[in-house]
């Protein structure tokens, strides 16, 4: 049968190669590659556990062959330059590009569909300003004994584990030069992000890596032994986050080295496992009475979290704690199901939290409403790469904004999609040092610094041209969405914004407060008896 002609003709050749080689010796070469294609399709026909390798012999293993480099080959051959999946040729262009600090302009008009859905642009001005600087920047904890002055953009979490030493080192290196933020992620503080002196956002996850005892449980004097060192600037509670919302962190056995180990406190040769949830706390009220715990332990240093919203209500519990306590984070980090370059199961990456635009919305409505927005700042993390991009969550309600992805693609990054085996081709994601020792800090780190200053020069001129002078000024008015061939809605149109104090003298006419805010708790997580009902009942 045609299926096993393949093997047929690696025993065939085989053979011709072996008496050939009898004679001239030169033939031992093809008897050996021929031979071990025989032998590879012999355990393909004896073995049981893929019914493809037994039917087709040899053959089956060009197909695996093709299939590992799928990713690349539509990548750089199919899909489209606009195509986003998850992020576009276009978008990683031009981050190579602003990384490089070579020429970013596109001639020939614009790639986008003007005219399709969803197309959004910004008005510009007939009086446009001028700025000279382009070093936009937001003060975080302005209330707290250590308040910090964080630039519009950063680097989003990204733990060392996920990211290989030398990524780390680059990334951290380049916020020292451009005087910008590096969060840890969940994997606490290694030597690495030490070596190179750049500002450190602290995350703690729910493994309290870094500050975790033998059991696991959060330990105040390694928090101290830590958070007090001056390079850390704030303290980031990670309660969820935007690639596996509801899951916790996942790091591979196989990227857990010795340095991991020693840096996270975990076993070698084992899954490091973050638990779905935290153990210092169960209700919204003792969230908030450890974010100022670690304030306090921390001498003053802003001190928040960062969420991926899910259930309204939760969200909901934790402002109501908020307003009745008095006890507020400096800020809140909304991350987006978009976000992450963390690994997580398919249906997490792809149907679990809500969207950044609609989770930034709901946490800058709720603060508004309570009238505590103007003393918490919020940052933003979703899928940001340009200037527009910034543009737009700041317009939407965000203080500042976070990319993961866009500074992974600034030190070398190609979307290979790899990040979880281990073979990262470019030594970013990967704990290989066959891999990552060829990632040049030297030149990743200036990458870092010129994708992050250029893009900033970027969102400047953005302003200027729209007749504002700082990121602060704008709002949904600013940007405009096609909604429809003949339609053009401005996002202040669109969305419906929350008065200030509004929730302090009754509900908005706003459908998710309409339905869970009279029922969320400050003192409990669970569902309203409501949805408890709908959950025990089908009809």
């Amino acid at each position: 049968m045609m299926r096993y002609l393949a093997y047929a003709l690696c025993l065939l050749f085989t053979a011709i190669s072996l008496a050939l080689s009898l004679r001239w010796p030169g033939w031992g070469w093809s008897a050996a590659v021929f031979g071990a294609l025989s032998v590879l399709g012999t355990v393909d026909l004896l073995q049981i556990r893929s019914t493809l390798r037994r039917n087709y012999p040899v053959l089956a293993h060009f197909r695996y062959g093709l299939e590992s480099v799928g990713p690349e080959i539509r990548q750089y051959f199919i899909e489209g330059d606009t195509a986003e999946v998850p992020f576009s040729r276009q978008q990683r262009s031009l981050v190579y590009q602003r990384s490089k600090g070579v020429m970013d302009v596109v001639p020939f008009g614009s790639q986008q569909d003007v005219y399709g859905l969803d197309y959004e642009w910004i008005n510009h001005s007939m009086a446009p300003t001028q700025v000279d600087s382009h070093d936009f920047r937001i003060v975080i904890g302005g209330e707290s004994a250590q308040p910090y002055s964080a630039s519009v953009f950063n680097i989003s979490a990204m733990s060392f584990g996920a990211l290989s030493a030398n990524a780390i080192r680059a990334l951290n290196e380049g916020a020292r030069r451009g005087n910008f933020y590096h969060d840890t992620g969940e994997g606490s503080i290694s030597p690495y992000h030490r070596e190179k002196g750049g500002d450190l956002v602290w995350e703690i996850g729910s493994g309290y890596f870094g500050c975790r005892d033998e059991q696991g449980r959060f330990d105040e004097a390694r928090f101290v032994e830590n958070a007090c060192t001056p390079q850390v600037k704030m303290i980031e509670i990670k309660l969820s986050q935007g690639a596996k919302p509801g899951h916790g962190g996942v790091l591979p056995a196989a990227k857990v080295s010795a340095e991991i180990s020693a840096t996270r406190g975990v076993p070698m040769g084992h899954d490091c496992v973050s638990p779905s949830r935290h153990s210092a706390f169960s209700t919204p009220m003792q969230l908030l009475e450890f974010v100022a715990r670690l304030r306090e332990l921390s001498g003053g240093k802003p001190t928040g979290f960062k969420l991926a919203i899910g259930h309204p209500w939760e969200w909901f519990g934790i402002a109501k704690a908020m307003h009745e306590s008095g006890v507020l984070p400096d800020f809140i980090v909304v991350d987006g199901a978009e976000g992450g370059t963390g690994a997580a199961p398919a249906e997490f990456i792809d149907h679990v939290g809500v969207p950044m635009h609609e989770a930034l919305l709901l946490v800058h409505n709720t603060l508004v409403g309570l009238g505590l927005r103007e003393r918490i700042r919020i940052g933003a993390a979703g899928k940001i790469i340009s200037a527009f991009d910034i543009a737009r969550t700041l317009a939407l309600g965000a203080d500042w904004c976070n990319a993961g992805r866009g500074y992974m693609f600034a030190v070398g990054c190609i979307q290979s999609q790899s990040c979880h085996n281990d073979r990262c081709p470019t030594g970013v994601a990967t704990q290989d040092p066959s891999r990552w020792k060829h990632l040049d800090v030297a030149d990743k780190s200036v990458r870092v610094q010129l994708f992050h200053d250029n893009t900033l020069k970027a969102l400047r001129d953005m302003l200027c041209a729209a007749g504002l002078t700082h990121p602060q000024q704008l709002g949904p008015e600013h940007i405009l969405r096609r909604v429809s061939p003949i339609e053009v809605r401005s996002l202040a149109a669109l969305y419906r914004y929350v008065n200030p104090g509004e929730l302090l003298s009754g509900v908005p006419e706003h459908a998710v407060f309409q339905n869970f805010w009279a029922d969320a708790r400050s003192d409990s997580f669970a569902a309203p008896s409501k949805v408890r009902a709908l959950q025990e009942s089908k009809s």
